[in-house]
């Protein structure tokens, strides 16, 4: 298994894809701590206005001391995993387009080790790239919040294990998606189709129905409530005395809304990801690969 593991990665750090994913992803995610931080900045200098100061006043905290920031960080992380999943997608259909899969296949015990192989090496890979995300996101925000919009040391150590666990999550299900779908072009539309258009429009049915609670159940809803769960959890802890339907309000600016705690929402997404994998492990089985 081993020699499979070190085989995998060789494949991976001999073509120039996980750097070409990996730019935009460091430039999206700068980008969007930029905005975050003069988004913050100017909400607060808004809200530290006369007219709102009943605000403050009921919530028994100043608006120079909101976390603000903490909704554009869960909001960047989640739009800037899509690239590792992209790149956990071509893992498997990329090999197929190439036909180079059959060597893959010809040299592993078995298409579950070679499966598994894969899937260890794009874990490690979907770290990385939930670490470089974290990274050049944190340097945005720094650079244009004020220290009172910032998380503590804690906060950020939250921050960071949430997003490197969603790429992660997000790497895997690429993966997965990528063995069930052996089509470069079709597994990438589908996989940006569905994250950033059908699932958000689903959204605003259920809630609409009045039935909101499906959403962390469903794959995007779950994996942004991981990220938006943390950061709501972090506001909440220094944000004074918030009514309940205001916190349904920053669940859904968080973009956890109708999501369950952090840390159900990443096993429900590890299940979608689990099943995905099945079905790619059932396809790649049954299917001649030549």
């Amino acid at each position: 298994m081993g020699n499979l593991v070190q085989a995998e990665l060789r494949k991976t750090t001999t073509t120039g894809l996980w750097w070409g994913l990996l730019i935009p992803t460091a430039v999206l995610a700068l980008g969007w701590g930029l905005a975050t931080g003069l988004l913050g900045q100017f909400f607060v200098d808004f809200a530290s206005t006369s007219d709102v100061d009943e605000v403050s006043d009921f919530l028994g905290v100043t608006p120079d001391q909101w976390k603000v920031s903490l909704f554009g960080m869960a909001r960047a992380i989640n739009i800037s995993t899509i690239f590792p999943m992209v790149f956990g997608a071509l893992a498997i259909s990329g090999e197929i387009n190439r036909r180079t899969i059959t060597t893959t296949f010809l040299t592993a015990p078995s298409r579950m080790h070679a499966l598994l192989a894969k899937m260890l090496v794009y874990v490690l890979w979907g770290a990385i790239y939930g670490l470089a995300i974290m990274l050049f996101l944190g340097i945005g925000v720094v650079i244009t919040s004020d220290s009172g919009q910032l998380p503590d040391a804690g906060g950020w150590a939250m921050l960071t294990l949430a997003c490197v666990l969603s790429s992660v999550l997000m790497t895997m299900f690429g993966v997965g998606i990528g063995a069930l779908i052996p089509n470069v072009a079709g597994t990438v539309v589908l996989l940006l189709l569905y994250f950033l258009v059908i699932e958000n429009v689903l959204h605003l049915v259920l809630a609409y129905l009045e039935v909101p609670s499906i959403i962390g159940f469903l794959p995007n809803g779950s994996i942004n409530g991981l990220t938006g769960s943390v950061a709501v959890d972090l506001f909440l802890s220094t944000a004074g005395v918030v009514p309940p339907e205001v916190e349904d309000v920053l669940r859904a600016i968080a973009g956890a809304g109708g999501a369950l705690d952090w840390w159900w929402s990443g096993l429900v997404f590890l299940g979608w990801s689990g099943i995905v994998f099945a079905g790619g492990w059932a396809v790649t089985q049954s299917k001649d690969i030549t």
